[in-house]
């Protein structure tokens, strides 16, 4: 088993590196030259719109489809080069359970744990280590097709940590799923996070990156148009919103009034928002919040709480692409649809 020599400077800590990785279906571009670097023991978010690139790029990371162009390695090795010894390093939860719903639940992890090469011994102590793990041991004898649809997710989260992997694909994994089961497989991906486990997850659900990821990538019809932390990409969206208070919400109105009236937001205008008392004032810069401050101050209005908020990430990804994450993607091929949808 031989690992691609990486040069430590260049690559240390990362666990995923990709590099102009270019793919076709017939003319439609679905990835123009993607970079992306996964640090080790991180949850790296991909953020994109219906037919951006995202499954894709899951596909060729896990030696499913071959890139037309460009490299990338995972844990050290070579996509291209070496399938074998990567696939025994990589877990993968796609868009939809792909567990056996005829199968039990135990059965379901022993199978996949033999077919990992563990031994029938280590395979029946790993199947029932995480069905304890992720709380499905009274289900394990029941039929998949009676779990729940959260039951499911979670059965197909733990099938991908048979093999103890050190790097896991989350393809849009809460997709379709009530807020309750999205909140328990977020718990359960951050626990893998805290064992070690480096995450690349793609998503459309914004709410989603923020709470797992700690770094984002943007991605739009195949080109990466923003990397970075969260707050950064926040940051260089520009504009933060401040959250006033007053002791007295009598003086909310009173206050919004004089803020539009100095000028002091330039062209936008405050909100009140009456059912937390608070009143929103947009600002561009430091002196903006002093002068509302200042302001504030002047008539003698005893404040509460004061705060400042960046943009949400759903403002980040409508400031770069000029559309929702959500929007649907242009009209393209009908015979490509499926393999470019991700």
């Amino acid at each position: 088993m031989t690992r691609i020599n990486n040069n430590p400077s260049d690559r240390a800590g990362s666990a995923v590196t990709v590099r102009g990785l270019v793919k076709h279906y017939g003319e439609t571009k679905a990835l123009d030259g993607v970079d992306l670097d996964v640090r080790e023991g991180t949850v790296r978010g991909v953020l994109g719109p219906n037919g951006a690139g995202k499954t894709t790029l899951v596909r060729i990371l896990s030696t499913l489809l071959s890139p037309d162009a460009g490299q990338a390695t995972v844990a050290g090795y070579d996509v291209l080069r070496q399938p074998r010894q990567l696939r025994r390093v990589i877990g993968l939860t796609g868009q939809y359970a792909s567990v056996d719903e005829k199968l039990p639940g135990w059965e379901n992890l022993y199978l996949i744990g033999r077919l990992l090469d563990l031994s029938r011994k280590d395979a029946r102590a790993r199947a029932d280590e995480l069905l304890e793990r992720f709380s499905l041991t009274e289900a394990a004898k029941r039929p998949a097709s009676t779990y729940s649809g959260g039951m499911r997710r979670r059965l197909d989260l733990a099938a991908s940590m048979i093999g103890r992997p050190a790097v896991l694909y989350l393809d849009e994994p809460t997709t379709g799923l009530d807020p309750r089961t999205r909140n328990e497989v977020w718990d359960e991906v951050k626990r893998m996070v805290g064992d070690g486990v480096t995450v690349l997850l793609t998503t459309q659900y914004m709410e989603e990156a923020e709470q797992l990821a700690s770094e984002v990538t943007v991605v739009d019809r195949g080109k990466v148009i923003a990397n970075g932390a969260i707050d950064e990409l926040k940051a260089k969206v520009g504009g933060r919103t401040l959250r006033v208070r007053p002791a007295d919400p009598m003086q909310l109105r009173p206050l919004a009034r004089v803020l539009d009236e100095l000028g002091i937001t330039g062209l936008a205008t405050t909100t009140v928002d009456t059912d937390s008392g608070t009143l929103l004032v947009p600002i561009l810069s430091d002196e903006q919040l002093t002068a509302v401050v200042g302001a504030v101050s002047a008539r003698g209005i005893t404040i509460a709480s004061i705060s400042t908020e960046l943009p949400s990430l759903d403002e980040v990804f409508l400031s770069f692409t000029g559309h929702r994450a959500s929007a649907p993607q242009d009209a393209r091929p009908a015979d490509t649809r499926e393999e470019v949808a991700v």
